[in-house]
């Protein structure tokens, strides 16, 4: 954390106090600026060195100073508001000696107005000779040094507001990801997709394998649990008629903490009436390929150490074939389910006492080929065993119609041909919660309303979830998932200053494996 300097926090407070005993209000809330920045720019851009604009129109701005270089009678600053920053030129002779006097106690890290016209510099930098100044925010506090930064990383994510004043680089990801999330909906919305909203707070955990958070309904006196996915709600409406549905959503899971792992953190879920998941890797590609080629220029990115290509088509594999071409396992041992399980063993992994060969081929993918697949490639034929809510193979039952997507060795989409069949959902469903053991992420409740549904007729259809903090990570080139996301968890600030208290708890609980 980035330690505080006391005397310059007294030196701050007296000049607020010094600033109000002349009649200054701190905090102003009367001035409004008619213009922005970057609608001065082009304004001022055909001035020539050394010349004022002629037309005389005089300009209103509000934003930070963000340096400052003060001399006898006259003083320059820069400002910067949401669209970029100029220079601003103080006169004594031009604002009086008494608001000169005042400005003089100004601060870089003030929220100021200002008011008056453009010209250029000698060295022909745009700037704005100011005939009015107006105290919107005082600044209390200094911001990081200039040349520096904020360079600690835990204050970056603790203070994200001062982060986002004086680093371009994440101001700039997150715009990033306002745009990924809007081209999203457009994207869905023009192929006749709707937008809706499904229930935050469920009575019965379900659409993915994790541990969820618990809360209590005092009005219902009854137990609640946090969403760690909508699939059972999206689907539900898919029985209500409603063909083509999305939600941008927010879920948690009480997981360990990584640079891919937020407890809380958003998916976009969709799901489509009468297609398959090889429909879905298809729109899949073809969505994600022009997302990047929007908000990037290009499909050809790269990733920390990792160069990129986006371009579709993208490969596919099925996970025999890639546990045999990137995992280097003899076919043969893949044929023999004792051979399986025995390589499991043998690789150090350790299983449920419940596992089968399908949940060991699984853990021997994540060991030895999840890392290695750095370009976009699909992963299909999941064994049954690890999809409770996916479709089984027509041709091979013990395999799912299901794909997760991986691009720099990380899961970014997972999806499949849905389950349709209320019979065979509730027996897996009996058979997952027979078989729970001492797996936390497993639930113990069957979810009988759900079952209810799909026996009211579901149509056919494939689904998917797409981790949006993977993504944006992903298109801004961001190493951790707490880069893109404004305000992730961090522990609490006074455990962190505390070398007594020591949190002994084991948060390395593994990620949810049935969603992204």
């Amino acid at each position: 954390m980035r330690k505080e300097n006391t005397q310059v926090l007294k030196q701050r407070r007296e000049k607020a106090d010094l600033l109000a005993g002349l009649g200054v209000d701190l905090y102003s809330n009367s001035f409004k600026p008619a213009n922005r920045v970057k609608e001065l720019i082009p304004k001022g851009e055909p001035l020539a060195a050394e010349t004022q604009d002629e037309t005389n129109y005089t300009y209103s701005i509000a934003g930070r100073i963000m340096s400052m270089r003060k001399f006898g009678k006259a003083a320059f600053f820069h400002l910067a508001d949401s669209s970029g920053r100029i220079q601003v030129y103080i006169k004594k002779d031009l604002l009086g000696d008494e608001v000169f006097a005042t400005f003089k106690k100004w601060d870089i890290g003030d929220i100021v107005g200002i008011e008056g016209k453009l010209f250029k510099t000698k060295t022909e930098e745009l700037s704005v000779l100011a005939d009015k100044l107006v105290m919107i925010s005082k600044s209390l506090r200094p911001l990081p040094e200039k040349f520096h930064g904020l360079t600690d990383v835990e204050t970056r994510y603790r203070q994200r507001y001062v982060d986002l004043i004086v680093t371009p680089e994440s101001r700039n990801t997150f715009i990033k990801r306002v745009e990924i999330i809007r081209l999203m909906r457009e994207f869905l919305s023009n192929r006749g997709f709707m937008e809706v909203e499904t229930p935050m707070m469920h009575p019965i955990p379900g659409g993915a394998t994790a541990k969820p958070f618990e809360t209590h309904h005092n009005a219902l006196d009854m137990k609640l649990y946090l969403r760690i996915a909508p699939e059972l709600y999206l689907k539900r409406l898919l029985v209500g008629g409603f063909e083509r549905v999305f939600e941008i959503n927010r879920n948690f899971r009480n997981e360990g903490l990584s640079t891919r792992h937020n407890p809380e953190f958003t998916m976009l879920e969709f799901y489509q009436a009468y297609a398959t998941y090889h429909d879905l890797m298809d729109l899949t590609e073809e969505m994600i390929a022009w997302i990047c080629d929007e908000v990037n220029g290009t499909m050809e990115i790269e990733y920390q150490e990792h160069k990129v290509n986006l371009t579709p088509p993208w490969k596919r594999m099925t996970m025999d074939e890639a546990l045999i071409e990137v995992g280097g396992i003899d076919p043969a041992v893949l044929e023999d389910d004792e051979k399986v399980m025995a390589l499991t063993k043998e690789k150090g992994i350790q299983l449920e006492e419940q596992a089968g060969p399908g949940k060991a081929k699984t853990e021997l993918f994540e060991l030895l080929v999840e890392e290695k697949l750095i370009d976009p490639t699909f992963i299909t034929a999941y064994p049954t065993e690890v999809s409770p809510l996916a479709r089984r193979n027509e041709e091979n039952p013990e395999v799912t119609d299901r794909f997760e997507l991986f691009v720099t060795g990380r899961e970014l989409a997972n999806a499949f041909s849905e389950l349709n069949d209320p019979v065979d959902q509730r027996q897996r469903f009996e058979k997952q919660i027979a078989e729970k053991g001492g797996d936390e992420e497993i639930h113990s409740e069957l979810d009988e309303d759900f079952v209810r549904a799909l026996e009211y007729g579901m149509p056919s259809a494939a689904g998917e979830g797409i981790g949006i903090d993977r993504l944006v990570m992903l298109l801004t080139n961001a190493p951790s998932i707490r880069d893109v996301i404004l305000f992730p968890h961090l522990k609490a600030e006074v455990m962190k200053q505390s070398k007594k208290k020591k949190n002994k708890t084991n948060t390395k609980t593994k990620p949810a494996t049935d969603n992204v």
